[in-house]
């Protein structure tokens, strides 16, 4: 599958490249960026031309509601380059449409598909030598918006900024992750925004995430709001269990991010023949398993780490290591998903879209 550019877009290039200033083979993630952004505004109930111009800072009012009631949503996608040099994308339509999803849940305007998908195109066309080579390199793609009309009424936005910036990364997590269970603190509630890539949702992690790393851990698997029984998500991430031979994970819901790499996952797991459970996932479920060894892994699904294994958890101050064991599901399925990303494995799936 290929996309096809449609739209008029205004394209202002950089009068000089910064490439060659970057150390590609020692990336912070998310710390780069390359020479272009794309900005598309709303105003007047409408969208405007998009453009295309050199990376920069911008103006903004003081007063915009982004700062006050935090009208902002984002998502996270790749770009990958094969042996051949082309560039390819990762089911992007998913994330166009979780980005919508996104935006109503916000009461932000839905952002049309050529816009989104033309404009992706058009600035990975013309930032495309930031997309390097080998599986591990990849192009970071942060398309977002933000409420930038003025005023202090706690109303929605009548103005929104609609832009995309691309970030060149290599792995997102190094060495082990442990993670604690939480107890107290939750990411989302039922009729909260906890579906939705909501930038508050990312913030109120923060704080709790701290405590954990005070204690020597990476992550937390947070747990439901009500009964802190079910386990839901990993840090920023989906996340899987397995127990025997079997993979668990919890099923989407308006607290938890229906996740492009989980349903990938899923379904990777699924054409190999592993047993996939999609339920409700209980704590007491997992500790029990740990104790009596059939808690073979856990790891976490999510676009910036794919697949990220978890080496031990802690529940009540107690702490879990997982078994070293030969045959891992969460390695084998990343090195699947990985291949037909990189288009070293046939993608049966229709999944990976050429730029």
């Amino acid at each position: 599958m290929s996309l096809k550019n449609t739209l008029e877009i205004d394209l202002i290039k950089a009068s000089t490249s910064k490439i060659d200033t970057i150390d590609f083979e020692n990336l912070a993630f998310g710390n780069v960026f390359t020479d272009h952004m794309l900005v598309c505004d709303f105003k007047e109930g409408a969208w405007q031309k998009p453009i295309i111009k050199p990376y920069e800072p911008f103006l903004i009012d003081p007063s915009a509601k982004v700062f006050h009631y935090g009208q902002a949503i984002f998502e996270g996608m790749k770009a990958y380059k094969d042996d051949q040099d082309a560039v390819w994308l990762f089911r992007p339509e998913e994330n166009f449409k979780r980005f919508n999803k996104s935006a109503v849940r916000m009461a932000m305007p839905e952002v049309p598909e050529n816009i989104f998908m033309d404009g992706l195109k058009t600035i990975l066309d013309l930032d495309r030598n930031w997309v390097k080579k080998g599986i591990g390199n990849t192009l970071y793609i942060r398309p977002f918006m933000i409420a930038v009309g003025s005023g202090v009424i706690a109303q929605p936005s009548t103005q929104y900024r609609f832009m995309i910036i691309l970030s060149p990364a290599k792995a997102y997590y190094s060495g082990e992750v442990k993670v604690i269970i939480a107890e107290h603190y939750s990411r989302a509630a039922n009729g909260g925004i906890g579906a939705a890539k909501a930038a508050g949702n990312y913030s109120a992690q923060f704080y709790p995430t701290k405590l954990a790393n005070e204690k020597g851990f990476q992550q937390i698997i947070w747990t439901d709001d009500a009964t802190h029984t079910k386990l839901e998500e990993a840090g920023t991430m989906n996340v899987f269990f397995r127990i025997n031979d079997t993979l668990l994970t919890a099923p989407t819901s308006e607290r938890i991010l229906d996740g492009v790499t989980r349903k990938s996952l899923i379904d990777l797991a699924k054409r190999e023949g592993i047993d996939v459970e999609i339920r409700s996932v209980l704590v007491e479920e997992i500790v029990n398993a740990a104790k009596d060894g059939s808690l073979k892994e856990i790891f976490g699904a999510g676009t910036a780490a794919v697949v990220s294994p978890i080496s031990a958890f802690s529940f009540k101050d107690v702490e879990y290591t997982l078994p070293k064991i030969e045959h891992s599901f969460a390695l084998q399925l990343k090195e699947k998903l990985t291949y037909i990303q990189y288009k070293k494995a046939e993608d049966t799936f229709n999944w990976t879209v050429k730029v």
